[in-house]
C-alpha cells in the first residue's frame, strides 16, 4: 500500500524525472500550519513586531512614521484586489476612522486607520497595480503617516493576539 502511494505520488509530481535524480525516499513532507476552507489550505501570514487592528489593518512603525496596510488575512478574504482608494498626501487620518477603501472582484471594504497622523506618502505603485496587495500585503503598504500619538499603538494587537482572532 505504501509503495503504491509513493508510485502514484511520483507520477503526479514527476519528481523522479531525468532532470532530478532525488529518490522519493529522501523527500520529507512536513505538516503545514493553516486553516482549511472549502478544501483549500489557507495560510494567513502574521508578522511579529507589527501592530494590528481588529478591522484587519496593520501598522509597521519606523521612528516617527507608520506604514499602514491591510493584513494578509484581509487580502485573502477579499480575493483579487482591483482598486485601492487612498487619501492624498497631507490629509489627516484619525484612529478608528475611515481613510479609504479596497475593492476586489468579490467585495469592497472600507479601510480604517489604526492610528492618527498626517499622510506623508501614498504607495503610488498600487494605483497601477492594486494586485500587489495580493502578492504581499505586508510589503505593499497603502499609506505612510507621521504618527500624531504613539500611545495609540497601545490600543492595537500584537501578532499573537491578531493571529488568535483570525482562527
Amino acid at each position: 500500500m505504501e509503495r503504491e502511494f509513493w508510485t502514484r505520488l511520483n507520477k503526479l509530481t514527476n519528481i523522479n524525472n531525468s532532470n532530478n535524480k532525488t529518490p522519493m525516499s529522501h523527500i520529507a513532507f512536513l505538516p503545514i500550519k493553516g486553516e482549511v476552507r472549502r478544501g483549500v489550505l489557507s495560510m494567513a501570514k502574521v508578522i511579529e513586531g507589527l501592530y494590528y487592528a481588529e478591522s484587519h489593518e496593520y501598522v509597521r512603525v519606523e521612528g516617527e512614521y507608520g506604514y499602514i496596510g491591510i493584513t494578509d488575512y484581509a487580502q485573502d478574504q477579499l480575493g483579487n484586489v482591483v482598486y485601492v482608494d487612498m487619501p492624498e498626501v497631507d490629509d489627516e487620518v484619525t484612529a478608528g476612522e475611515e481613510f479609504g477603501a479596497v475593492e476586489s472582484v468579490k467585495a469592497a471594504s472600507d479601510l480604517f486607520s489604526p492610528v492618527s497622523g498626517t499622510v506623508v506618502e501614498i504607495n503610488e505603485a498600487l494605483e497601477d497595480e492594486p494586485e500587489l496587495i495580493n502578492k504581499d500585503a505586508f510589503a505593499n503598504w497603502i499609506i505612510k503617516v507621521e504618527l500624531a500619538d504613539k500611545s495609540e499603538l497601545d490600543n492595537l494587537m500584537d501578532a499573537a493576539a491578531y493571529e488568535a482572532i483570525c482562527k
